[in-house]
Parts: structure tokens; sequence; C-alpha cells
């Protein structure tokens, strides 16, 4: 039985404890509500060719902060490897000078979301050649970092569906690396499809997949993948015609913790 000398020692110990838990708790907080730093919502998007894309950058600041004008913030949007800036912002006016050829008349920030901290830059049209590793720099009277985004490109596109003799068939025209496809009946279980690939010049694949002899009003899923996004249909068959919905499913990339789907829902309706 512990005598009274070790029960004091050990709720002193105790309360030793617990005090000191409760002030890193407070010096945590503090230093987190007086700190900013740089932050992107997808550091490692995936980005349609022939489409915009929006890559995320922004300061993270304060509640009690002071909105940050345009005359206190600067921006900078670099690529690895590329003599040359993509895109800077500075004394409240792009200044372009330095910019690369490869992002002329393709770049742009959003100068009224500039004073919450908002830096994310709008590349137009994608190309291949966008692929890479690039870096926002923000400077500002409210703080100031940077964080790394590293864009990966490709060419996707949802599946269109038919249905005809018995087969359900779905074209896909705009696929790069080349993919894969799949098929499940509602149980999951797979099945076999007949799929066949044509490359135009531009190295594009369209995609064409056959099922066989289908059953009415039952689902089926059809998966176009590559390494770095996939499409994912779920085809219900009825006596008039097909309906499906399709969203995208985008891989896994060192910055990422879980794949992303894609924010639009793709519903099609489709008619024999």
């Amino acid at each position: 039985m512990a005598t009274l000398g070790q029960i004091i020692f050990y709720s002193m110990v105790t309360l030793i404890v617990i005090f000191s838990a409760f002030i890193i708790l407070i010096l945590v907080l503090a230093f987190k509500n007086s700190s900013s730093a740089v932050l992107s919502s997808d550091a490692a998007p995936v980005a349609n060719f022939g489409q915009d894309e929006l890559l995320s950058c922004y300061l993270s600041v304060p509640a009690t902060s002071a909105q940050i004008s345009l005359t206190q913030v600067s921006v900078t949007w670099e690529k690895t490897d590329m003599n040359g800036l993509v895109y800077q912002f500075v004394n409240g006016a792009p200044n372009l000078v330095n910019q690369n050829s490869q992002f002329a008349g393709r770049t742009q920030l959003f100068p009224n979301e500039l004073a919450s901290g908002n830096a994310s830059l709008l590349l137009r049209s994608v190309m291949s050649s966008d692929q890479g590793v690039y870096t926002c720099t923000i400077s500002s009277s409210g703080g100031g970092g940077k964080v790394n985004i590293n864009l990966r490109t490709a060419a996707f596109s949802a599946p269109t569906f038919t249905l005809s003799n018995g087969s359900l068939g779905a074209v896909a025209n705009w696929w790069s690396p080349k993919p894969n496809v799949t098929w499940k009946d509602a149980n999951e279980n797979a099945l076999d499809g007949n799929t066949s690939f044509t490359q135009n010049s531009a190295g594009i694949f369209s995609v064409v997949s056959t099922l066989q002899s289908v059953n009415m009003s039952s689902t089926y899923t059809c998966k176009i993948a590559n390494n770095l996004v996939a499409a994912v249909s779920k085809a219900t068959v009825t006596e008039s015609g097909v309906s499906g919905n399709s969203y995208f499913v985008y891989s896994a990339a060192s910055s990422l913790l879980a794949s992303t789907y894609l924010n639009i829902l793709t519903s099609i309706y489709y008619l024999t």
C-alpha cells in the first residue's frame, strides 16, 4: 500500500505532466494562429490535353490577419528545368518580361482573388510539354512561402454506349497513354469483352470495346484505365436503350494520400 508521501509525489508528477502538456498545446496553437504557409489543394493534378487546367496555390493566413493589398503581394510561377518564368505578378500587375514563350498567352492569375491569398494559375489548352514540376512562390505582407505542384498530362474521355443485337458497345476516342479495358457485371464478376485500339498521328488512342449477350434491365461496369486516370462507367441496359454514368479516378502520386474523383459527374443517356 502506497504511503502518503508516495501518493503526494505521484500526484505532483501527474500535475506537472498535465501542466506541461497544457503549455505545449497553448504554444502550438499560438504558433499555428500566427503563421502562414503556401499550400495547394491538389499537388499532383492530371490535366487533359487541349483543356484548361487550374494549378492550385494559395497563402493560408491566420483568420485575424487583414486582407493583403495587391501592391503588397508578389507571385512567381516557375517550371523545373525550364528557362524563363511561367508567370509573374508584382506591384499590382503582371510582369511577363521573362516569361518562357511556351506559356505566352496561355496563363493568367485572378487579381481579384489575390487579396485573399489565392494565387492559382490558369493554364489554357494543356499540351504534353506542360507536364512537369511547377513552383508557386508567394511573398506578401501577410507572409509567404512556396509549394511544388507536379502536373501530369494525359488524354481521357468517358465512353459512349450503344446497344445492338444484344451486344453492349463502348467507344472512347481520346486516350493517352494507351489504356486497358475491363468489364464487370452487377455482382462485380469479371466479364470478357472484345476491345480494339486505333492510334492517330498525334499518338491518341481511340477505344472500341464490345460485350456480347448482355441481359435486359442489367447494369454493367466498363473501366477504361491507364497509369494516370481511369474512366469508370455504369451502363444500364433497357428495352429502349442504354443509360450511362461515368466518373474519373486519378492515380495516386507521391504527394497524394489517395485518388480523387473528378468534380463533374458525366451522365449520358443513349438510345438505339
